[in-house]
């Protein structure tokens, strides 16, 4: 049977994908630099501050990759971005009265098993419209980033003119605007099938050589994403410890991302000129770099400039895993593969945020030179897979 033919693209493709993004990356915004404040004003102490952020990552290994599956076979993958979304804001508003490691830890961990699908299935329609319409992922994905930057400036404006006890709400308002944009979001229908013909050599890429390789470069990609775990727990924790605002831990998250901002916009010129194996690479000893860094202590002038970073330790590596996808993908298996790179970042993910609460415990901040090694066993896995498999 032949390939169905592309349908047009549907009106505002990339600005309807794009604030859907925005959307959800403002309850990272929210969560990632404020949440564990907010989990120690409870008076919670740094191993139960690490199991509620740990258990929710590995329900979301389970549902993910479940709902990747499930919405390439649904006529419209949108519907698991509204279920998504209303089971989200359902939990934030619950998390509004929660109190206590029990309560906590139960509505959280159910919060990240509800959105966990909605990442992986909007970067398969995002990823399926640079395919069909050749729309270029990082201007649409950017807007993910500005979502962050901008969610986080304005919770820790409130932060240091209020407390972090207004955490909850916040997070329920992003969680809304998450359900607005799902409601929005571009209607695809169903992916096309794969050419029985094969004029492209799909078939060839579908080779065991090839996914073990695909396997193995998602794998060292994503154990170097994973060393952001320990970030993600205790950076907002350890900078408000050594005196810095609310505002100006809002400040070194956003610049971060903002450094991120600039690459994706960028990006359309960078891959022009590096390939999607050498962003990776590239990213992972960035990674190594960043984190040794970071244990030393610095002025809060020298953290916004290593949180810069940021756009190398994260941003090329994601992108480069996407366009590595783009490449050797094709859409019939988009959300499947999306799920199944989602779930080998959080498994790893879950492993190093539950490890840095019982190390973090022990070393403080020199804790990071444990992430700095752990994110050169994945440079390694990467490297090998590249001299192996696809030439940089």
């Amino acid at each position: 049977m032949a390939e169905t033919a592309v349908p047009s693209a549907p009106s505002g493709f990339a600005m309807r994908c794009a604030f859907a993004y925005a959307a959800a990356m403002s309850v990272n915004g929210i969560l990632l630099p404020f949440f564990p404040a907010w989990l120690k004003s409870l008076s919670l102490n740094e191993f139960e501050i690490g199991v509620i952020l740990t258990v929710p990552i590995i329900l979301r290994l389970v549902s993910a990759p479940l709902a990747g599956a499930l919405a390439d076979r649904m006529s419209e993958r949108v519907l698991v971005l509204i279920v998504s979304a209303v089971l989200s804001l359902m939990t934030a508003v619950l998390l509004i009265w929660a109190g206590g490691f029990w309560t906590v830890l139960i509505i959280f961990s159910l919060q990240g098993a509800a959105f966990a699908p909605f990442m992986p299935v909007l970067e398969s329609i995002t990823v399926m419209g640079v395919r069909r319409w050749g729309y270029r992922y990082g201007t649409i994905r950017v807007w993910g980033s500005i979502g962050f930057v901008v969610s986080t400036l304005i919770a820790g404006w409130a932060i240091s003119h209020l407390s972090s006890r207004i955490v909850p709400e916040a997070t329920a308002l992003t969680y809304l605007l998450t359900l607005c944009a799902a409601l929005m979001a571009p209607r695809l229908g169903r992916a096309m099938r794969a050419p029985t013909a094969d004029p492209t050599g799909l078939r060839q890429v579908a080779r065991l050589p090839f996914r073990s390789s695909l396997n193995l470069l998602m794998i060292g990609c994503t154990i170097v994403q994973s060393t952001h775990g320990m970030y993600y727990a205790f950076s907002g924790i350890y900078w408000q410890g050594i005196g810095f605002s609310g505002q100006e831990i809002g400040i070194l998250w956003a610049s971060g991302v903002i450094a991120e901002i600039l690459f994706f916009f960028c990006a359309g010129r960078i891959v022009r000129h590096v390939s999607a194996v050498s962003l990776i690479l590239i990213g992972s000893v960035a990674a190594v770099i960043r984190w040794s860094l970071f244990a030393t202590p610095l002025s809060f002038e020298a953290s916004v400039l290593l949180q810069c970073s940021h756009a190398l330790s994260f941003a090329f590596l994601h992108f480069g895993m996407q366009q590595k996808i783009v490449e050797v993908v094709h859409e019939s298996q988009e959300s499947s593969i999306q799920g199944t790179f989602f779930f080998y970042n959080g498994a790893f993910l879950a492993a190093s945020t539950f490890l840095s609460g019982l190390i973090y415990h022990s070393l403080g901040q020199n804790s990071y030179y444990v992430m700095s090694a752990v994110a050169a066993f994945g440079l390694l896995i990467t490297w090998t897979v590249s001299r192996r498999a696809w030439k940089a």
